[in-house]
């Protein structure tokens, strides 16, 4: 059975970073209504370790995540969210991407022609990262970049920087203090986080 996104894309005015996914876990693993609402799942406590130097920041509950922190976190910073799969069917009833078969991809144009200060896009995790290759190599060549680092593309106009950052997944087996270290040096290399050298 078909799965549509059950979210749009956040697009905070003035974003600079577009952080994209491959889509939410089933919801019954939901904590919130946003992006990365599974408990388990570490991108809060990524963010709250590095911005606010507190892995539990973003928590409003033991197991529950704060969907009003979150979303103004995002606002303030300029930080996008979203998904790189728009319809799916899930083969099985997990959130492991292994397992998912993407029927319709997202419209690059049109996400970013709503966020024209973007300058980059973070992929997290290979489902997400084949997904959108499949979708820039219709209007240019890329590099896909390594885990931790970046390449550089061109689209209507504009250079987008691509980086390729460790899943977020506690199925992803690093320390979240290794996972940190690797999303610090993309925030400190595009200017959104001051440098702690």
């Amino acid at each position: 059975m078909r799965e549509v996104h059950p979210w749009g894309f956040f697009l905070p005015e003035q974003t600079k970073l577009l952080m994209l996914g491959s889509f939410p876990p089933p919801r019954a693993r939901w904590s919130m209504d946003f992006y990365y609402p599974n408990i388990q799942n570490d991108m809060w406590r990524i963010l709250g370790l590095l911005f606010f130097s507190d892995k539990d920041y973003f928590l409003e509950a033991p197991r529950r995540f704060s969907e009003a922190k979150c979303k103004e976190f995002c606002r303030e910073v300029g930080l996008a969210l979203g998904d790189t799969a728009m319809e799916v069917v899930r083969q099985r009833g997990n959130a492991s991407d292994k397992f998912l078969e993407v029927t319709r991809p997202l419209d690059l144009d049109a996400v970013l022609a709503q966020i024209p200060t973007c300058e980059a896009i973070s992929v997290t995790g290979q489902k997400a990262m084949d997904t959108l290759l499949s979708v820039i190599r219709t209007q240019t060549t890329v590099e896909e970049p390594s885990v931790g680092t970046h390449t550089s593309f061109r689209w209507a106009e504009r250079e987008i920087k691509l980086f390729r950052m460790p899943s977020s997944s506690r199925a992803y087996p690093k320390p979240l203090s290794e996972k940190a270290a690797v999303y610090q040096h993309m925030f400190e290399s595009i200017e959104m986080l001051p440098s702690k050298k």
